[in-house]
């Protein structure tokens, strides 16, 4: 019976956990890790959301972050910034 409690809490946890980050925002921490050479630490959010957006539109030039940020609408990649910039204040 403990062992079904501690599975079910650790799920639990786990859920809730993915419930804060907003579709796509924890696949950021692949290339832009803390540590990272493209770390996004110490950025805002509107600085995260005004580089997404410039990706997103074709105005700042990139090789890969042109076609992620085109996959998002500008309310999920607010949501991305806002969640980021909180986890890095965390950190």
């Amino acid at each position: 019976m403990r062992r079904v409690l501690a599975i079910l809490l650790c799920i639990s946890a786990t859920a809730s956990l993915a419930q804060q980050a907003p579709p796509g925002a924890t696949t950021c921490s692949g290339c832009h890790g803390a540590g990272s050479t493209l770390s996004l630490d110490g950025l805002t959010a509107a600085e995260i959301e005004t580089a997404m957006a410039a990706f997103r539109d074709g105005s700042r030039p990139a090789t890969l972050m042109g076609r992620l940020a085109a996959g998002f609408t500008p309310d999920e990649i607010a949501a991305i910034a806002a969640w980021i910039a909180t986890e890095r204040s965390v950190e």
